[in-house]
């Protein structure tokens, strides 16, 4: 495509109001600036997070109006005059991590994610629910050309955190991990993931569904929360010694799951934080947390560095996103899914439709 083909307006699901619904309209096309690039994005998952973008209910404000979307994988087509190492043509991705300063003491570490001027697709800028989206090129995802942009969408923000969460936990491989909330859109994934780095895997969710998607997907144990008459108890059962998992990876979006957590994972154990439940506490016995030195820990969107690390697992086949595609014109269908916890895997949105 080139510059003269690019069109003027585009169709966008916009959220006009907090609360939504949003509206699937035409806005303008943007020019990127000087350290920018302009992706026609082709798909793009659709996360809980922008669902929460829509409805306003975490402390963080929100653009209005505002073009949600952070998985979206496409073709770049445009680039500012700064930016000599992205190609017309290449595929690349809008992640949550839209850009950053790149020279606080955040970026200096790779911890760019933390970074105090860091901008958020589909949050604080517009992301990737239209058909051409903006992004600074030093952050973009590089995706391989071979690689399916539909189906590789999930992992541009799905894929890449519980890929973090994972790293972070420190669980070596042959030890185990609870991921709980294993049968959404994160922990479909982070199933593959753990598999991938030689993790055994106790999948809680809940539903018939839920459990055979899980168990295909490489979770050796399945513990349904709705049936399990005590929880902690049926986790610990589930570990090959029956200790309790090394790590505990959250990716729920309730409060009581991580309430729980720190009860189940083995003496060390490790408590990764990944969800966001709505004004969620997290609570746990300080005497029971020392004394078996367990460790508690927030992990957030990964860096570069992971990003490229998610991609090549996906690249060589390791992992497979569970995913439905609907048009972007369906996109308040979707969240109206995702409101009743009806989603299992991952829902990817055609711009073209």
């Amino acid at each position: 495509m080139t510059a003269n083909k690019i069109p003027t307006e585009q169709w966008a699901a916009v959220v006009e109001k907090t609360g939504g619904p949003v509206v699937y309209k035409k806005i303008p096309v943007r020019e990127p600036g000087p350290d920018e690039v302009l992706i026609n994005v082709k798909y793009s998952g659709v996360c809980h997070t922008d669902l929460h973008a829509m409805m306003g209910d975490w402390p963080l404000a929100a653009k209005l109006p505002l073009v949600g979307g952070h998985e979206g994988a496409g073709v770049v087509v445009a680039r500012g005059e700064l930016v000599k190492d992205v190609e017309i043509g290449d595929h690349a991705g809008i992640k949550w991590l839209n850009g950053s300063c790149l020279n606080c003491s955040f970026c200096n570490v790779a911890d760019e994610p933390l970074c105090g001027k860091a901008l958020l697709s589909g949050y604080t800028v517009d992301g990737s629910f239209q058909q051409f989206a903006i992004a600074k090129a030093a952050h973009i995802a590089r995706i391989p050309k071979e690689c399916d942009l539909e189906a590789i969408s999930p992992i541009l923000c799905a894929g890449i955190t519980v890929y973090k969460g994972l790293k972070e936990s420190g669980a070596k491989p042959g030890q185990s991990v609870a991921i709980v909330g294993a049968g959404g859109g994160l922990g479909s994934l982070a199933c593959q993931y753990a598999k991938a780095m030689g993790l055994n895997i106790i999948a809680i969710d809940a539903g018939d569904e839920k459990r055979d998607m899980c168990l295909k997907l490489g979770a050796d144990v399945f513990v349904d929360f709705t049936t399990s008459k005590d929880l902690v108890a049926d986790v610990k059962a589930a570990s090959a010694d029956g200790l309790g998992p090394h790590a505990a990876l959250l990716v729920a979006v309730s409060e009581k799951p991580f309430q729980q957590a720190t009860q189940y994972v083995r003496s060390r154990g490790v408590v990764v934080c990944i969800g966001l439940p709505v004004n969620a506490k997290f609570s746990a016995s300080v005497f029971d947390t020392v004394i078996r030195m367990i460790s508690i820990k927030g992990s957030y969107v990964g860096n570069r560095a992971d990003t490229a690390e998610a991609i090549e697992f996906y690249r060589r086949g390791l992992i497979h996103a569970p995913f439905k595609t609907v048009g972007l014109s369906q996109l308040q269908d979707v969240y109206e899914l995702m409101k009743q916890g009806k989603i299992a895997g991952r829902y990817v949105v055609d711009t073209s439709k």
